[in-house]
């Protein structure tokens, strides 16, 4: 997949069942913690405009806080309504304690 790699945090910075927020060139995507895993999703629910960041984790699924909608964090696979879409994930790594995420290019 080409794109661009951004910090985003450090890793430390991130705790589980607390995800973040960021802005990539107009993006907005959300960065969580699972375990020792980070992975990133689009921040925006796709049935009405709230962002995922500001949800209830729990079990590896992110419930949006406006309707309640929830998504698999690792797959992005939508699980209830109202929602009916997806949500795209990024590709996230971790480099000298950083939290990076490749965003494609286009």
């Amino acid at each position: 997949m080409s794109g661009e790699w951004h910090k985003v945090a450090p890793a430390n910075e991130i705790e589980e069942d607390e995800p973040k927020g960021v802005e990539i060139g107009g993006k907005h995507i959300a960065i969580f913690k699972l375990g020792e895993a980070f992975h990133a999703t689009d921040n925006i629910c796709p049935h009405a405009f709230a962002l995922l960041s500001d949800g209830f984790v729990e079990d590896g699924v992110i419930e949006c806080p406006l309707h309640a909608a929830k998504f698999d964090i690792a797959t992005g696979k939508c699980l209830a309504e109202p929602a009916e879409d997806d949500i795209a994930t990024y590709q996230v790594k971790l480099e000298g304690g950083d939290v990076m995420v490749l965003v494609p290019g286009g």
